[in-house]
Formats: structure tokens, C-alpha cells, sequence
């Protein structure tokens, strides 16, 4: 591993998952502006460049050489790294049923393991350096299992838990673990999503997949660009001691997350129903 800097006084350094487009690359423009020194990354096959405004270098979460090599290649030419800001993600769109085992587990791969993989490398830096921050880019998924993207929201929930876990674990070690939920930001996501190689085939629940996943795409066409979350994670970064989760959003998304929490079950299921239309 490269040698680690605990030189404070310079910009601090940032590393960003999944930079190359959506909140990924808005955090990274934005956070850029604000002074810091951006590392963003993508796996594509695009080399070590700038696009003019931060630095983005090839990555591939689901890949452990590939992050051990592209943190060290940070730490090489900066000495440190100050925080982490885990956005990879991938999403696929099916029933359940529909879902194979090689999706699934290719679903989790990216959003869960492809996290995971980033803070144990990161980890061991910040413990050297004294300090750090780690934000976790979950979903408003992670709280509330949204049909017909069953495995999405499994992967989202899953990293709801590492983060909780993680951070009283790496708090008396001065790094602070937060976890961010947005509901639907402006990427176009849910259009871009594949779906399940099964869903084109099971006529069973194809209406009612279909009917979901254009619901969705409206709510996205109509949700806030992915700028508010650049500003929500350049807040928490000013943050002494920033909270576990913070939600951004619709308002309507922070709304429901609440009725799941005062509504009895079946109620809240219903109105869940109703909203899609099922």
C-alpha cells in the first residue's frame, strides 16, 4: 500500500464510486467546485483522465484488484484518502419469481459486496490517518420493498444494516458512517433499469410489472435533479458529527416512509397497492 499522508492542511481528498453519470457524477462535479480533490470512478475501460473538472479512474466494485488498485493509485498521488462516497449501483426490474439466481446475486454484487469491498480497503487508511467519512448511497428502497423491484430493494435493506453496523464499529476510531436515502432523483434509472430475463416470457405478471415500472419512470421524470443530493453529501461532509441516515427526496417518498411507520402493516400495504395500481 502507498504511504499515507496525515498532512491535514491540504484540500481533502474524496473518493466517489459510480462517477461517470446520475448523483455519482453530480457529487463529484459539485464536491470539485466546493475545493475538494476528487477521484470519481467508473469500470469502463476508460484509463486514468480528467474530464475538466475532477479526476475519474477505472474501478470496478465487483472486482477486489481492481479496488485495491484504484485506491492505492489515489493514495500515490495524494497520501490520503478523507472520504468515501459508495454510489455504484446497478438495478434490475422483475417479479421475484422472475428473477433468476445469477441476477439476483449479480444485483447484490454491485450494491452490497461492491460496498463492502470499498471499506475494507478504505478502512485501513482511515484508521492510519486518524479519521474519515464514509457515505453509503442507499434508497428510500431500503426502507420500503418496492414491488417488482423485490431484489433492488433487498440489496438496498441489506445495506441499510452494514451501515448501521459499521458505523458504531469505526466510531471510536474518529470515522463517521452515514448513510444516505433518496427517493426518485431525476437519472432516469428505472427507464434505463434491464429487466429480468424471465419478465419478457411470464405473461402472469406482466401487466402488472409493466404498469410498476412506468409508474416509476414518471416519478423519476418528475423527481428533483440528482444535484440535491450532491448538496445534502457536501453538507454532511461539514458536519462534526453528522446523523446516521438522512433522506432526500420528494416529499410525498419522506411522507410514506413515515406512514410505514405509524400506519398498521396492512393499511400501508394497501395504500402501497393502490398507489401502483395493483
Amino acid at each position: 500500500m502507498a504511504h499515507i499522508n496525515n498532512d491535514r492542511s491540504s484540500s481533502k481528498v474524496v473518493l466517489i464510486t459510480g462517477a461517470s453519470s446520475g448523483i455519482g457524477k453530480a457529487c463529484a462535479e459539485y464536491l470539485h467546485e466546493l475545493g475538494y480533490r476528487v477521484y470519481g470512478t467508473s469500470r469502463n475501460e476508460i484509463g486514468n483522465l480528467t474530464t475538466g473538472t475532477f479526476m475519474l479512474i477505472r474501478m470496478d466494485v465487483n472486482n477486489d484488484q481492481s479496488v485495491a488498485d484504484g485506491i492505492d493509485l489515489i493514495l500515490s498521488r495524494e497520501g490520503r484518502i478523507d472520504a468515501v462516497i459508495n454510489n455504484a449501483g446497478i438495478g434490475i426490474s422483475g417479479s421475484v419469481e422472475d428473477t433468476a439466481l445469477d441476477e439476483a446475486k449479480a444485483q447484490f454484487e454491485t450494491n452490497f459486496f461492491g460496498v463492502l469491498r470499498v471499506c475494507r480497503n478504505v478502512l485501513p487508511v482511515m484508521r492510519s490517518q486518524g479519521g474519515g467519512r464514509i457515505i453509503n448511497i442507499g434508497s428510500v428502497a431500503g426502507v420500503i420493498g418496492v414491488p417488482f423491484n423485490g431484489i433492488y430493494s433487498a440489496s438496498k435493506f441489506a445495506l441499510a444494516g452494514l451501515s448501521e453496523a459499521l458505523r458504531i464499529e469505526v466510531k471510536p476510531h474518529g470515522i463517521h458512517v452515514t448513510l444516505v436515502e433518496p427517493g426518485d432523483i431525476n437519472t432516469s434509472m428505472s427507464s434505463r433499469s434491464p429487466e429480468t430475463r424471465e419478465s419478457a416470457t411470464n405473461s402472469i405478471y406482466r401487466g402488472n410489472h409493466s404498469t410498476t415500472r412506468e409508474i416509476m419512470a414518471r416519478d423519476e421524470d418528475e423527481g428533483p435533479p440528482p444535484s440535491v443530493v450532491a448538496f445534502l453529501v457536501a453538507n454532511i461532509l461539514k458536519m462534526t458529527t453528522p446523523c446516521s441516515r438522512y433522506r432526500v427526496g420528494p416529499f410525498m417518498e419522506k411522507v410514506a416512509v413515515l406512514l410505514k411507520v405509524v400506519l398498521p402493516a396492512t393499511i400501508f400495504e394497501w395504500l402501497l397497492m393502490k398507489y401502483y395500481k395493483l
